[in-house]
Formats: C-alpha cells, sequence, structure tokens
C-alpha cells in the first residue's frame, strides 16, 4: 500500500482560537475538516514542508513550532503519516485557495466538527491540553 508523509498546522491566533479548514468536494475526504497543510516534498524538512504549504494553501506565512503529533492513519488506498505542528501566522491573513472555507474555532468547539481521521489523534490532544 502506498504511504504519504503529510503535515498540518495547528494555528492559533491571539483569540486563542484555532484555525480549521473544510475539505472541497472535489478533494480526497470531501466535506471533511482538517489541519492546512499538505505532503512533504523530497529533500524537504517537514517545517519547510508546512511552511510552503500553508503558503500555497492559505496565502499567508507561519512560523513554525513544536511537534503536537505522529499519526499513522490507514485509509482504503493508502498509508498516511501525518506530523502536526503548532504555528503562528507571522504575515498575511489566511484565504481558502483550495478549501471549501476555512473557520477560526474555539478549543471546545473542535470537536463539534467532523474532522478526518488522521487529525482526530491532534484534536484530542488539543482537548486533553486543555482540561
Amino acid at each position: 500500500m502506498k504511504r504519504v508523509k503529510v503535515v498540518g498546522a495547528v494555528i492559533e491566533n491571539e483569540r486563542k482560537e484555532i484555525l480549521a479548514a473544510l475539505r472541497s468536494p472535489r478533494m480526497t475526504l470531501p466535506n471533511l475538516w482538517e489541519f492546512p497543510g499538505g505532503k512533504v516534498e523530497d529533500g524537504e524538512s517537514s517545517e519547510e514542508a508546512l511552511i510552503r504549504e500553508i503558503k500555497e494553501e492559505l496565502g499567508c506565512t507561519i512560523e513554525v513550532f513544536e511537534l503536537i503529533e505522529d499519526v499513522v492513519h490507514e485509509y482504503p488506498k493508502v498509508f498516511v503519516n501525518l506530523l502536526t505542528f503548532k504555528a503562528r501566522i507571522v504575515d498575511g491573513k489566511p484565504t481558502a485557495k483550495e478549501h471549501s472555507k476555512l473557520e477560526w474555532t474555539s478549543f471546545e468547539a473542535l470537536q463539534d466538527l467532523e474532522w478526518a481521521p488522521a487529525d482526530i489523534p491532534t484534536i484530542d490532544h488539543l482537548l486533553n491540553q486543555q482540561k
């Protein structure tokens, strides 16, 4: 089975809200929420890939901090290794270029969204930190 390494950004704003991205109907796993990010290219570090992907997907620049989760999830046709990192926007305003929409949500409301399965361990981690 194919294996893919991907990265996701847990971007928090000054109001302590987290940026969630809704996958568009034409993406795999349509209409599920995810942390924005994407595939790590050959020769890139995870952090470099995340900065590039956020620039491409959201049109803004981020600073990447510590790793939150390292998840391997088996989807029907692919194994996904998702690494999520804390991040913050240092330049620009996020705009949905590939996603259906972006939404700033409180920690408590994260569990109300229907997330892509590989993102759920990160949600659990974030909610456990809030307790």
